[in-house]
């Protein structure tokens, strides 16, 4: 069965033969009008299968028409040739054998298609159009497209395929296993063994196996990309909350993201502002263009702008070769500006720029490459304060500001605690292939009397623990030390200033005069419940940031921001 599957109306060609049903019916007959082929061809795809059958991909090996490269030999006349010793020897029955050719190997191709058919299966030949087989930029072209074609019509639920690596150019078999490992044509890849090397140890026919470093993990990724995007395309999220903030928060984002305006997610360390980020992008129009997060506040400012735009050979000690910065690898999708507030002045006037212009220009480089990037910024800093102090440009923040949402801390939507807590014992019980942890009650009332100051980020590490450590109940004694003390709450901003307010109780050394503006008021309480934890802990960081309820960084950095001094601790106490 080797018709030409073409037809007078598309390619002025001879009339499609009807494809012979020597085992079962077939329900249509696919034609693949590619322009990467030079002609179409049939392919027959089975209809409700009691069972797996079982396909063959393989170059022909029945060589080419007109002149041969001159270490090309002829094949001796006993020699069958890899495909069909391996259908003699082949631990299966072969429903289908799709056989590749070029134009100049087509001949040859068709009457080994025919012999084949002799035997009671059924083959197919389709013709590449590629003149150089040799060439690995073409192959990898073509090949990739009978990859395609193969996984949409060949679903693996119905079919087995196997890849002969024995027929076709040196180039095209170790581009099939390049695919095959990578995890992109799902396949079993067989070899068949020269006949003076078969012996009763070695049959003629050989399963190959490799495990090439790295494509482990290319094949993992895949699989996971593949399930995040089932999830999304299910209508499932990832922000996990039924709270009346977490709801609104959704709706937000759902609303948000069909459009291109850029988005400010704000709120404290650990909440969540990456996942959001990447639920925007799953619910946008830009789906399937790549997501690409950067961290701005783990870079020196001259790395970063590396890092952000690119740079060019030669542009700096150790730009070795030409390095595309995120703004390139977003392009055509979504660019997530963590830490945004933590940017310098300089690299705050060249994001601007970029925003006005659309266009980058790498380090060391002369000309502007246009982007198209849709931007997420993140922060846990208060930016209209930092417009207001000089630190933040005021011309950026409006750029990024085009909607806004805040996520709220953990402390502030209690009601999400267990929906978090059994979605992450959950996840994790799935993952290991062990039975899911169970909180006894008294475990219970301690978590959920814990405030979070690490928010979602805290939880879940909290959880990942006990998955180590405990067997199937999580008990009083299996949490960390913070949840088992006494339930603290974070330090709030008291709701107004009185005469009987919280900072009158507070040394008059650091009592604030009354404010005139809200903004005055925050910054006020908030120095003064820093230099009170500073004195009560003897400057000592660690114990200071517990007690406010906030990490070490923050703690630094505000203690720069307000100018409070550091006495000097006790070397022997942590910082």
């Amino acid at each position: 069965m080797h018709a030409r599957a073409s037809t007078p109306e598309l390619f002025g060609r001879t009339p499609l033969e009807r494809l012979p049903p020597p085992q079962f019916a077939f329900d249509r007959v696919i034609l693949h009008r590619s322009a990467r082929f030079r002609s179409a061809r049939a392919c027959p795809l089975l209809h409700k299968m009691p069972s797996k059958k079982h396909l063959l991909l393989t170059w022909s090996d029945a060589g080419t028409v007109g002149p041969k490269p001159a270490h090309h030999l002829p094949r001796a006349a006993a020699d069958r040739g890899p495909i069909r010793r391996l259908l003699d020897h082949a631990d299966v029955a072969y429903d289908l054998v799709r056989i590749l050719t070029v134009p100049a190997g087509e001949g040859p191709a068709r009457e080994l298609a025919h012999s084949i058919e002799t035997a009671n299966r059924q083959a197919v030949v389709e013709v590449v159009d590629l003149n150089d087989p040799s060439n690995y930029a073409q192959l990898f072209t073509h090949v990739g497209a009978v990859s395609a074609d193969v996984r949409r019509h060949f679903d693996s639920a119905q079919w087995n395929l196997d890849v002969l690596l024995s027929a076709g150019t040196p180039q095209a078999q170790t581009l099939w296993v390049i695919l095959i490992q990578a995890g992109v044509l799902p396949a079993r890849m067989l070899q068949v063994i020269p006949s003076v090397f078969v012996t009763p140890e070695q049959p003629p026919v050989r399963v190959v196996t490799l495990d090439i470093d790295g494509f482990p993990e290319i094949r993992a990724l895949r699989r996971e990309v593949h399930r995040l995007r089932e999830q999304l395309g299910s209508g499932r999220t990832l922000m996990i909350g039924d709270s009346p903030e977490m709801r609104e928060v959704v709706q937000r984002a759902h609303r948000i993201a069909p459009t291109d305006a850029p988005v400010l997610i704000t709120g404290e360390t650990g909440t969540g502002k990456e996942v959001l980020a990447r639920e925007i992008h799953a619910w946008s129009n830009r789906a399937k263009g790549p997501f690409v997060a950067e961290n701005c506040g783990v870079f020196a400012e001259g790395v970063l702008a590396s890092e952000l735009f690119g740079h060019e050979p030669g542009a700096f000690t150790g730009a070795v070769r030409r390095r595309k910065g995120v703004f390139e690898q977003a392009h055509g999708g979504t660019l997530l500006l963590d830490e945004v507030g933590e940017l310098s002045p300089r690299v705050q006037a060249a994001l601007l720029r970029v925003l006005q212009e659309h266009q980058i220009r790498r380090v060391g480089a002369e000309t502007a490459i246009s982007v198209n990037v849709r931007i997420i910024a993140a922060t846990h800093r208060d930016l209209p304060e930092m417009v207001r102090a000089g630190t933040f440009r005021e011309d950026l923040y409006f750029r990024l500001r085009g909607a806004v949402i805040n996520l709220p801390p953990l402390r502030r939507r209690p009601g999400d605690l267990d929906l978090l807590m059994d979605a992450f014992l959950t996840e994790i019980a799935n993952r290991r292939a062990e039975p899911r942890l169970v909180l006894s009650k008294a475990a219970r009332r301690l978590v959920l009397a814990y405030s979070w100051p690490g928010n979602i980020r805290e939880l879940r590490a909290e959880v990942e623990r006990w998955a180590v450590f405990c067997e199937r109940t999580v008990e009083e004694q299996d949490l960390s030390p913070e949840l088992r003390g006494p339930p603290r709450q974070t330090p709030e901003l008291p709701p107004v200033y009185t005469t009987e307010s919280p900072t009158s109780k507070l040394p008059s050394s650091v009592r604030p005069s009354p404010p005139s503006t809200l903004s005055e008021a925050v910054e006020q309480a908030e120095r003064a419940a820093i230099t009170h934890a500073m004195e009560t802990t003897s400057a000592n960081l660690l114990a200071c940031s517990r007690v406010l309820g906030i990490d070490r960084n923050t703690l630094k950095r505000k203690l720069a921001y307000y100018g409070i001094a550091r006495k000097k601790a006790d070397p022997k106490e942590p910082q």
